[in-house]
């Protein structure tokens, strides 16, 4: 007879899956998080780079205090343009968050409308099986 402390192969199984389902959620949903537009006027990679030329033309005559204003302005806009450059292919998390979402909504009591809350597309809960009387 097993010990108590010895889990069954099952319960290992279980809780491998438990793991993946959770690691396909936050995958995807911190996805969706960094890639959820921003409010207010969009600001496109022409006019970002409109601001950095502008920046570039006073920089150095500006007093010391504005120049460091300035400089850390052009960092920020470089990473900004890179960030808005950069397609992102959420199509294999999405693919990954649909097969995981149910079972680890089932498991966890998530409903619907938490995921909705949280940014989730009906169309991607549909196809993960997850309707509103969840």
């Amino acid at each position: 007879m097993a010990s108590r402390m010895e889990m069954t192969d099952e319960h290992k199984a279980a809780l491998a899956e438990g793991r993946a389902q959770g690691r396909a959620v936050r995958s995807y949903l911190e996805a969706l998080e960094a890639h959820r537009p921003k409010r207010g006027r969009k600001r496109t990679p022409e006019s970002m780079r409109a601001r950095l030329a502008a920046i570039e033309s006073t920089i150095d005559g500006a007093d010391p205090m504005t120049r460091l204003q300035l400089v850390q302005e052009r960092i920020d806009l470089a990473t900004a343009i890179a960030a808005a450059e950069t397609t992102v292919d959420l199509s294999e998390l999405e693919d990954g968050f649909v097969q995981a979402a149910a079972g680890y909504g089932e498991r966890k009591g998530i409903s619907y409308a938490a995921w909705r809350e949280v940014g989730v597309p009906a169309a991607i809960l549909k196809r993960a099986g997850i309707g509103r009387g969840l």
